[in-house]
């Protein structure tokens, strides 16, 4: 490993991230981007923090990329490399994936005016298109939400119904009256692990508008509650919709880290934000061997 490996901070809508750049995959290669190190890396007292690790890697260089994106590895030149805070790898992050575009084009690696169209990612959830909005923002197609049952999630001594959402990662979108700025999410919410046997996203969902605006406050597994989830909030807007019939729109979500859109169509669905880079420098040697 490179004596300094070079780090980058940012987030969307304050999902923030730990962004390693590592195109050639030789500064982290093999086991050395472990649990342990992505543990230390979030860590916000003794290390950068932040609410997971996304390493900057083409396809070729990830070993099990071929295993997850199949035919598609040949048009995915580049990957996002995405652990959660604990460690564990993550298949899919909305506001991760936004950023990953926006270090690509910090660093040189691809042109921003030649991602109007969109660029095709790699990541564990599959192939998802990400591409560069004329408001400085990113977009990103994040692939059909795909329900696959109801549950309910206790928290904060309440029971919450809710719809299971695929977005490529496991969610339970819960509609609820219970104002949700008022909830203590500081614990981790209970869940039917048969339904969720790999974990869930837990989405607590104020409707301000009817099909049309929402507020979200989501517990993410592996993390705890973050200030933003793009997948979830793609989850909520599917389960807003859907309560009222609706199989298509674009919902507004505000989360405590700002706003997304999210547009549900036929066969996909689009979450549009922000992208911020907030600062770039290297990992010391004294913390590294430390």
């Amino acid at each position: 490993m490179s004596s300094s490996p070079r780090v980058l901070i940012g987030h969307g809508t304050e999902n923030d991230f730990v962004v390693l750049p590592d195109p050639d995959g030789e500064v982290w290669a093999g086991d050395r981007l472990d649990a342990a190190m992505v543990r230390r890396l979030c860590e916000r007292r003794a290390g950068l923090g932040g609410d997971g690790v996304l390493r900057l890697v083409r396809s070729a260089h990830v070993p099990d990329a071929h295993a997850v994106l199949g035919e598609d590895l040949d048009r995915c030149e580049w990957f996002m490399d995405h652990r959660n805070a604990d460690g564990s790898y993550a298949e899919m992050c909305g506001n991760g994936i936004r950023l990953f575009l926006h270090a690509l084009v910090a660093e040189g690696l691809v042109d921003r005016e030649g991602c109007a169209d969109g660029l095709l990612v790699g990541t564990r959830g599959g192939p998802r298109r990400v591409g560069a909005g004329a408001d400085g923002g990113y977009w990103v197609e994040m692939g059909p939400a795909r329900p696959f049952g109801e549950g309910s999630a206790e928290l904060d001594g309440r029971t919450f119904e809710g719809v299971a959402v695929s977005m490529g990662n496991p969610h339970l979108a819960c509609l609820t009256d219970v104002p949700v700025e008022e909830l203590d999410l500081t614990g981790a919410p209970a869940f039917d692990p048969v339904l969720f046997p790999e974990g869930v996203n837990v989405e607590l969902v104020n409707v301000l508008e009817p099909g049309a605006h929402v507020r979200l406050r989501v517990s993410e597994r592996g993390v705890g509650e973050t200030r933003s989830c793009g997948t979830g909030a793609c989850a909520a807007a599917y389960a807003a919709l859907r309560a009222e019939g609706a199989t298509e729109g674009t919902v507004v979500v505000d989360v405590p880290g700002g706003r997304l859109s999210v547009q549900v169509a036929p066969g996909t669905t689009v979450l549009s934000g922000p992208a911020v880079l907030v600062s770039a420098g290297a990992l010391c040697p004294e913390w590294l061997l430390g």
